[in-house]
């Protein structure tokens, strides 16, 4: 079987395992970056001593516990407290004025995985006075990750290093005031955990969340292929309400998006947009 032949068969076995997991399960990976998809099944076959997609696709068709683990290796779940600072800099400087300005806030955090994010959303609101007014929506598809998020529960090693980006995100406290800690792990406040309301949300299957001041989806969207980017944005559109900001990743933009003319660029380095009505 020569390369051209091998390359086709492949990607014909990629689209039927893609196919086989949205009938089967719903999970509908089919529009997501095809570099994306085949690293992370060829991770999985590796993993698993397998041959082929075919042989993934069959054992996925007869055991759950397989396919739980493929769901989990499709989905996206790099993220971690204050990551950018800069990006949190911003948040704190531009667009904390802004929503100071609403007497009940809601904020969006779309593709939240392992909730990093959320926490660090909910400390910032928390130092800026407006923890008490605000609701803050996490979302993901993967409910492995969702239910790590609601326990809260980080290992000291990586405590060590989101203390490191909150004071490079000009944090106003000492982080340890925001969990309690053993020797192994830490555990975020009861407040902090009780200010999340987490969902299960496809942003790929399903519609409008909830109608919000505030969007947080970074770094989902470059896994995405154009379509399915434009569907999310206009999910996104329809879900801020008039002036409503959203917030994007450092390699990701509203450039040539089908919604690129209905936003302002808030803080262009940051991709932090406001919606124009």
């Amino acid at each position: 079987m020569n390369k051209i032949t091998t390359i086709k068969t492949e990607e014909r076995e990629i689209r039927s395992l893609l196919d086989a997991l949205y009938q089967n399960y719903g999970y509908d990976f089919r529009q997501y970056s095809e570099a994306h998809i085949k690293r992370r099944i060829r991770n999985r076959m590796t993993l698993s001593g397998l041959e082929s997609i075919s042989a993934v696709q069959q054992k996925a068709e007869q055991d759950k516990t397989f396919t739980s683990l493929l769901l989990q290796d499709l989905s996206i779940t790099v993220t971690e407290m204050f990551r950018d600072s800069n990006f949190f800099k911003a948040l704190r400087e531009k667009v904390i004025p802004i929503l100071k300005t609403y007497s009940f806030i809601k904020i969006w955090h779309a593709g939240c995985s392992t909730g990093e994010e959320a926490y660090s959303m909910a400390i910032l609101l928390k130092e800026e006075g407006l923890f008490d007014r605000t609701t803050i929506y996490a979302t993901d598809f993967n409910q492995h990750a969702l239910d790590r998020a609601k326990e809260g529960f980080f290992s000291n090693s990586l405590i060590k290093d989101y203390t490191r980006n909150y004071q490079s995100a000009a944090g106003k406290e000492s982080f340890s005031n925001y969990y309690t800690a053993d020797h192994k792990m830490a555990i975020m406040n009861q407040a902090l955990r009780d200010k999340i309301v987490w969902a299960n949300h496809n942003l790929v299957t399903d519609s409008v969340f909830a109608e919000v001041n505030l969007i947080l989806c970074r770094n989902v969207l470059i896994y995405f292929n154009k379509e399915l980017q434009n569907k999310v944005h206009r999910l996104f559109f329809d879900s801020l309400g008039n002036g409503g900001i959203l917030c994007l990743g450092a390699k990701e933009s509203l450039r040539f998006c089908d919604v690129s003319g209905e936003y302002t660029e808030f803080e262009k380095k940051q991709k932090i947009y406001k919606k124009k009505y």
